[in-house]
């Protein structure tokens, strides 16, 4: 009985989380309403990955991916343009 309990917490821990990794990578993303949004600068190093909300949602965001969960974040905030112009440019160190 305990080996059941604990196959079944198993099997409901993975489905869990396999469900919210494909939520983030789906073509149909999630819409952010105004009270979601983060304000503050997000360091570079903590952004895993962001995707832009759907044409259809009221508000224009970008979800940014943290390592623990998502935030929605206004895609004009300059710390975040600034952000992109950095992952854009190629990695050259020499002069």
């Amino acid at each position: 009985m305990k080996i059941s309990l604990a196959l079944l917490i198993l099997l409901l821990a993975a489905a869990w989380t396999g469900s919210q990794g494909m939520s983030f990578r789906s073509s149909r993303s999630n819409c952010c309403s105004k009270k979601m949004f983060y304000h503050r600068k997000i360091p570079a190093f903590r952004i895993r990955d962001y995707q832009k909300t759907a044409s259809t949602c009221t508000h224009r965001a970008v979800l940014v991916k943290l390592s623990k969960g998502m935030v929605c974040v206004d895609p004009e905030e300059k710390w975040f343009q600034e952000y992109l112009r950095k992952q854009k440019k190629p990695n050259s160190t020499s002069m």
